[in-house]
């Protein structure tokens, strides 16, 4: 009997060593991944600025990282996951675009407040939230914003909580929000989200702004219909507020470049989280996100966050050569994939979607690879069966979503139903499987 029970004990012991292996080795290979994307060529780019990064909006392909995992305060750009949350309920139909939204006393206060970008909001008016979401996106008007999430979920602790189950879906769980509109939480007077410091402000890192980013242009891309408005006037019963556009690098703003067309997103600021701005671009068949957080701001007039986005954007166009592929692309050497007991014996794959890749100018060859060799029949026309994995050289190209090895979605371009059992058993009789 001690015998028996020694050998459990030392069988559990066994185990339980072999389960703290794998989960140390699982957290250290996630550590390392993400450590890739931190500081990825942030050697190259003497950026000044406490954390950027520069992303493929398509793929995600990282292209520049500096201490991008790094969670700091995020100010207005918060207002992209409350434009999204509106086009979200705009799309399942609770509100629409002329539903009409009358502010409450405490939104009032702050949209009247001239310390903060605003456009003044009156008791007892009603704005519709196409006016409320262009005043949000073009002005950073707070109580707009204010607006939109009571029209959205009926108060502002309602709507926050709402932004973060959000953000948990698309992955990221180290985010902080207490308002909708990026202020600390103290500004917001009564608004103020409960329980917490006045000083409270929403954070999260340069790499999960990128993803909001991504994911607001992948589900609504019309928003750049907006975000790209330089001039337009807020009308309000006889009065108008000219709105101009804190994205000074739009067409007619002070830092328009014409060889640099940015048409998005959003700027942020705040005295802790310093001039943010995520911006974007599509120039040379490949659309760009790049974020920069903590850039110099010593007054309202200060243009070093757009500054450092146009030396991200140069760095960026100046060492890599986008290639684009088409959807249905088949890539070389990798045309076909191995059916098994499927009536075809091999199918033909391609891209899943049009991709961008951002081939470094190092003069090395861009290869690839298939992640899998082979797929089980059957096998339905456009389904999934792979991913394709590229490389620059030696030199393994990442992602966001894969910071080891960035993958690219194949799928089948013809279908094939699984082969009977009697061909099954005639190609193993001749060796043909």
């Amino acid at each position: 009997m001690f015998k028996k029970n020694k050998f459990r004990k030392s069988i559990i012991a066994l185990m339980i060593a072999l389960t703290c292996s794998i989960s140390l080795t699982s957290g250290a290979g996630a550590a390392q991944a993400a450590s890739q994307i931190n500081s990825y060529q942030d050697n190259k780019l003497n950026l000044d600025v406490k954390s950027a990064i520069a992303i493929d909006a398509n793929s995600g392909q990282v292209l520049y990282a500096k201490n991008a995992n790094k969670t700091l305060p995020i100010a207005s750009m918060t207002k992209l996951i409350t434009i999204y949350l509106t086009l979200e309920a705009i799309k399942n139909k609770t509100i629409s675009w002329d539903t009409k939204v009358e502010p409450t006393s405490e939104i009032v206060k702050v949209a009247n407040n001239l310390e903060y970008s605003n456009v003044p909001l009156k008791k007892g008016h009603l704005y519709t939230v196409r006016q409320l979401y262009q005043a949000t996106l073009i002005e950073s008007a707070n109580g707009a914003a204010m607006c939109l999430a009571q029209a959205v979920s009926g108060s502002q602790v309602a709507f926050v909580k709402k932004m973060r189950a959000q953000l948990v879906k698309w992955g990221i769980k180290d985010a902080k929000i207490y308002t909708v509109c990026g202020l600390p939480n103290g500004n917001l007077g009564k608004a103020a989200y409960p329980g917490v410091s006045k000083n409270a402000e929403n954070t999260m890192s340069a790499v999960d702004m990128a993803i909001v980013g991504q994911k607001l242009l992948a589900k609504y891309p019309e928003v750049l219909k907006t975000t790209k408005i330089a001039h337009m006037n807020f009308k309000d019963g006889n009065s108008n507020t000219t709105m101009i556009n804190f994205n000074w690098m739009l067409k007619g703003l002070s830092q328009y470049d014409s060889s640099l067309k940015v048409d998005g997103l959003k700027t942020g600021t705040t005295d802790a989280a310093g001039a943010c701005f995520i911006g974007t671009i599509k120039k040379n068949g490949g659309r760009l996100i790049t974020v920069v957080m903590g850039a110099k701001h010593a007054d309202g007039t200060d243009p070093s966050r757009f500054v450092q986005t146009k030396k991200l954007l140069n760095y960026i166009y100046a060492n890599y050569t986008p290639v684009v592929l088409s959807k249905n692309t088949k890539i070389n050497n990798h045309e076909t994939m191995k059916v098994i007991d499927g009536q075809a014996l091999s199918i033909p794959i391609g891209l899943n979607k049009k991709t961008t890749l951002w081939d470094p100018v190092d003069g090395k060859k861009l290869s690839s690879s298939m992640k899998y060799s082979s797929v089980e029949a059957g096998v339905a026309k456009g389904q999934i069966v792979n991913s394709y994995r590229f490389k620059s050289g030696s030199t393994k190209l990442i992602s966001i979503d894969n910071p080891k090895q960035m993958e690219v979605q194949a799928k089948a371009l013809q279908g094939t139903n699984k082969a009977n059992i009697f061909v099954r058993i005639w190609r193993w009789i001749i060796g043909k499987e």
